[in-house]
């Protein structure tokens, strides 16, 4: 088993193990909240209908990351890793984006009876998170070389599947 040295990681790698601690942190701030006089209330990213996946997912892709940089035996994937680290990344991010564009927000009322609602500094420091490890993502992506699963040059540099006659019939 690898010793853990941070030596290996590159800037890169830990710009994206950064946006995963502060994409886990955020999880448990504030998300949305509601504040009516001098009450306030909140709810942490657990408690978001599915907002919580999507800093899962930023979360993961940068354990990935920093986990593939330190020569740990990952289970092979069927794309390259750098891309499962981007795709993991991007769909994060675009979840935590949907669910703040779908919280609602507003407020009201006059002094001291004010109330006000809507989404909270984590949600804010998720998004931040995924887009740091999307942008430093893409940046390793286009220095790999790596190519995209869906490239017609990728997929013509794949083997030729042998000729396999086709299964009989059932019943026969």
């Amino acid at each position: 088993m690898a010793k853990f040295d941070m030596k290996r990681l590159s800037t890169e790698d830990k710009v994206v193990g950064g946006a995963a601690l502060l994409g886990a942190i955020a999880l448990f701030l504030p998300w949305y909240g509601a504040s009516v006089g001098g009450f306030n209330t909140s709810v942490s990213g657990w408690s978001t209908s599915y907002g919580w996946l999507g800093g899962l997912l930023i979360v993961a892709a940068g354990v990935y990351q920093i986990l593939l940089r330190s020569e740990v035996n990952l289970p092979k994937l069927p794309v390259t890793p750098t891309v499962a680290m981007l795709g993991a990344a991007i769909l994060g991010t675009l979840i935590v984006a949907l669910r703040w564009l779908t919280l609602p927000s507003g407020g009201g009322g006059g002094l001291g009876a004010g109330f006000s609602y809507g989404p909270a500094i984590g949600i804010f420091l998720t998004l931040i998170a995924g887009v740091a490890e999307c942008v430093v993502g893409v940046l390793l992506f286009r220095k790999s070389g790596e190519k995209l699963p869906w490239d017609k040059s990728a997929v013509s540099e794949m083997p030729k599947a042998r000729n396999v006659p086709p299964a009989p019939p059932a019943g026969s």
